[in-house]
């Protein structure tokens, strides 16, 4: 919802309009052509200035005035550009969320709703049950690669040119933005008078598939297709959503015609051409909730241009018998769609206009203002200060009150809200930590170290193998018992389905880390004095996430020869800075806490030349020599002697 603030709230007394196709990937831009803005919203609001005051004071913003050939003649040069059209072409940013204002059609709607020029449509299906044979089967061979479909019928559409392009280019739209470049949902639409219900949707080996795609003459099969479309500068980027797949998803019609193999191509015989006045639309997807949100965007957008307008014929969807069932379908289930029944939802009208400091509104007001943008809604007979909220299903982005609240301070208008101080105070302050971080950083500057900054996802091979170390499953429940014990073999946090083996995991431990930046630095001077301040992230399973953030600190000091003094000393003063002082050194007036050295076993650095650093009997760090494997080949490469500490700070913000 917050993606509409930024265009409403950036005007400060006068309207800023950005030229030139810089900020196109930004957010979702929609083209539209001038005279057809003209016939939609008439003259007077379609000249340039107001169409930008318009579009700004619903929240859009009005990126560019151009044309083909203007387009073409910047990229190109103007020879490139002989012949094309020099029609004028608007250009809006529409927010991403807002996928009812992707085309010419929802944009001109919902502009002339916010003018008063109309009011919100009830999308409504034409019949509660769909006509014989308006039926799409689903087989249960679907479920290993596209588990869900969904369908709708759009009957008598009146197609024009621009009509046409404004169908495609919503498709592309919603291909990209919900669809997830057709990932998460691929949209098929067909000329029903070329096919015959009922459909079925299967999955097939690609040798069994044999049809000619659309624009195409030769008749291919699933592995040809693969070929032809390798080179394709559009489709070659979906051949990898299906290519490795044993079995290919694909639509029939009864007579074994191919409607499309999703999510890649519709097939040449169902191509919806101008004259086409009944559109078949199947949406096979991998989340069916992204599924019907597309269908439903799609259907009420066109549906406008059907005989009656706003009326959509439902289609069955049948899973059969052996589909593997799940928490959306089950088999023998029959789904009818689309579902175009708003969703309620009941507010209080006192909530809503606190929210803006709008509390001189009355309740009628409140409603007329979200009647202005699409919202139905009415006061309870009973109850003034309820409101009966019916969410549009061109509406998906109203998920809570809050952005019945956004929708409210369009309406009203952003420049009208009066400015208050609040009556609250909350004065801004740095978290503990991150102040307890800075003083550290800066003592470890003053000591001659340089700060280093480094990812937080590491490798589980420098994390662990090369640091001779291993994650423990008896770890999983000590940090809860001792949360400031330092350990080196707590359970990470891993990266789902990680595109690189460099960010396996979430660090846990700095040293790694400080070791390969030293790695990567073996050719500056020697000594070389680095430390860095940051957070390790491990398993703990009393946290709602299942996960915690630790605050350290690690340095080390490598060189030609051993110099485990220097780094001690840094410890020293740091711990002096911390108000800690050794344990020999504490005398009975000193108010300091102590801190002690005490032999330990991290596999990490050599035996007998390793100590934990301890406070309050709790092991809060770890200071020592590090061994040669992870010196040498087998682990970062450094070899030089290199002496290391790692501690936890959180715990010193209870001591100080």
């Amino acid at each position: 919802p917050a993606a509409a603030l930024p265009a409403v709230g950036r005007r400060g007394g006068q309207r800023r309009r950005r030229r030139g196709r810089d900020a196109e990937g930004a957010m979702p831009v929609v083209s539209v052509y001038h005279d057809v803005l003209e016939q939609a919203l008439g003259k007077d609001e379609a000249t340039e200035e107001r169409f930008a005051d318009l579009c700004f004071e619903f929240g859009l913003e009005l990126d560019d005035v151009t044309s083909d050939y203007e387009i073409a003649a910047k990229e190109r040069g103007k020879a490139a550009a002989e012949g094309l059209s020099k029609r004028v072409i608007y250009k809006v940013d529409v927010p991403a969320n807002r996928y009812d204002l992707l085309c010419l059609e929802g944009l001109v709607r919902a502009l002339r709703i916010f003018k008063g020029n109309m009011a919100p449509p009830r999308y409504a299906l034409s019949q509660k049950e769909p006509v014989p044979n308006m039926r799409l089967t689903v087989a249960a061979s679907t479920a290993q690669i596209r588990p869900f479909v969904v369908g709708a019928v759009l009957r008598g559409v009146s197609f024009n040119a621009d009509r046409y392009q404004s169908f495609i280019d919503l498709q592309d739209k919603l291909h990209q933005n919900i669809g997830r470049k057709r990932s998460l949902v691929a949209i098929g639409t067909h000329d029903l008078s070329t096919v015959k219900p009922p459909f079925s949707y299967e999955a097939l080996p690609p040798k069994d598939i044999r049809f000619v795609p659309l624009n195409l003459t030769e008749e291919v099969d699933g592995h040809r297709l693969m070929e032809v479309f390798s080179t394709h500068q559009q489709l070659k980027a979906y051949l990898p959503l299906i290519r490795d797949s044993p079995v290919y998803p694909v639509i029939y019609d009864s007579n074994r015609t191919v409607l499309s193999l999703p999510p890649i191509i519709n097939g040449e015989h169902s191509k919806i051409r101008l004259e086409t006045k009944d559109v078949f639309i199947e949406m096979t997807a991998t989340d069916l909730t992204k599924a019907n949100i597309t269908l439903n965007t799609l259907v009420a957008m066109f549906s406008e241009h059907c005989d009656k307008p706003f009326l959509v014929e439902p289609v069955e969807v049948v899973y059969a018998d052996d589909y593997p069932g799940n928490n959306f379908a089950q088999p023998k289930q029959r789904i009818v769609y689309p579902s175009l029944d708003p969703r309620p939802m009941d507010c209080k009208v006192d909530s809503l206009k606190s929210a803006l400091s709008l509390g001189h509104l009355k309740p009628e007001e409140v409603r007329d203002l979200l009647r202005r943008m699409s919202v139905h809604c009415d006061l309870d007979k009973t109850d003034a200060n309820l409101l009966k909220v019916e969410v549009p299903i061109t509406r998906s982005d109203i998920m809570h009150e809050c952005d019945l609240v956004e929708d409210i301070a369009i309406a009203y208008g952003y420049n009208n809200l009066n400015l208050e101080v609040p009556m609250t105070f909350a004065g801004a302050a740095e978290q503990p930590i991150n102040r307890l971080s800075d003083m550290v950083r800066v003592e470890m500057a003053n000591a001659g170290f340089v700060e280093a900054l480094n990812w937080a996802l590491i490798s589980r091979k420098d994390n662990f193998i090369s640091m001779r170390r291993e994650a423990k499953e008896e770890e999983l429940w000590r940090i809860t018992a001792q949360p400031h014990e330092y350990s080196s073999g707590l359970l990470p946090v891993s990266v789902r389905d990680s595109s690189t083996k460099e960010f396996e995991i979430v660090r846990t431990s700095i040293l790694p880390c400080l070791l390969k930046t030293m790695f990567c630095n073996k050719g500056q001077e020697l000594p070389v004095r680095i430390f860095e301040v940051g957070d390790v992230v491990v398993q703990e399973p009393t946290k709602e996430v299942g996960a915690r953030n630790i605050r350290r600190i690690a340095a080390l000091y490598s060189s030609m020869k051993s110099a485990f003094s220097v780094l001690h000393g840094a410890l020293d003063q740091l711990m002096y800075s911390l108000q800690l002082e050794p344990e020999h050194e504490h005398t009975e007036k000193s108010k300091r806490k102590t801190y002690k050295l005490v032999p330990s076993q991290d596999p990490s650095f050599i035996l007998g030349m390793q100590a934990n650093v301890v406070v309050d009997d709790v092991a809060i760090g770890i200071i020592g020599e590090l061994h040669p494997e992870v010196l040498g080949s087998k682990g970062f490469d450094v070899n030089l002697a290199t002496s290391a500490f790692e501690l936890n700070l959180e715990p010193f913000l209870d001591w100080l």
